[in-house]
């Protein structure tokens, strides 16, 4: 089992029965004593980023759309986006290094700007937040599977599925998971 940091995954686990986290995975952005903040990556939105960002439109991976990134405060909007090719403008540059080439993008900062580093954005609608030991606990509890995160998952394209991928690439026996039927009494 892998430990929590910035730029792990948090893949949920069929323990867990939240609505809002059903066969999720999450980006973690930020962990530490405090408490934690990830994004969740695979849960698209019908909003089109154009009709409530439009500067940033032209910038945001295929398909470009708003993502929900999680229940906590889901009218405010981060963004995510991967450097090109290794490449990293620094922190000043409206970016901040997150993990391997994936940073958060200022949404404030000039778009063409920011963009001109990045191979692609997503933008998020709220965000997955754990005040101090919350994390550990649902971890402890089996409710979520720690995994490395690769850049490319931030901009996975829509025929991708996710938590299939997440969980298949991980060894034996936890890629077994990614075969488990989401609702099991279906099966």
């Amino acid at each position: 089992m892998h430990r929590p940091a910035a730029g792990m995954l948090l893949v949920a686990s069929s323990a867990l029965h939240d609505p809002h986290f059903r066969r999720t995975v999450v980006y973690l952005v930020a962990h530490g004593e405090e408490g934690s903040a990830g994004l969740v990556l695979n849960r698209r939105t019908e909003t089109a980023v154009h009709s409530v960002l439009p500067d940033w439109s032209t910038h945001v991976a295929r398909p470009q759309a708003v993502y929900a990134g999680g229940p906590v405060q889901p009218s405010g909007a981060m963004c995510l986006g991967v450097s090109r090719g290794g490449y990293y403008p620094g922190d000043g540059a409206g970016l901040v290094r997150v993990a391997g080439r994936v940073v958060l993008v200022d949404l404030d900062s000039e778009p063409a700007i920011a963009a001109a580093t990045l191979s692609g954005v997503r933008i998020f609608a709220g965000h997955a937040g754990w005040g101090e030991g919350q994390l550990a606990g649902e971890i402890a509890e089996g409710a979520w599977y720690v995994v490395p995160g690769r850049d490319e998952d931030v901009l996975s394209g829509p025929m991708v599925d996710l938590y299939f991928r997440a969980l298949k690439r991980q060894g034996f026996p936890l890629a077994w998971q990614a075969y488990r039927p989401s609702e099991l009494e279906r099966n």
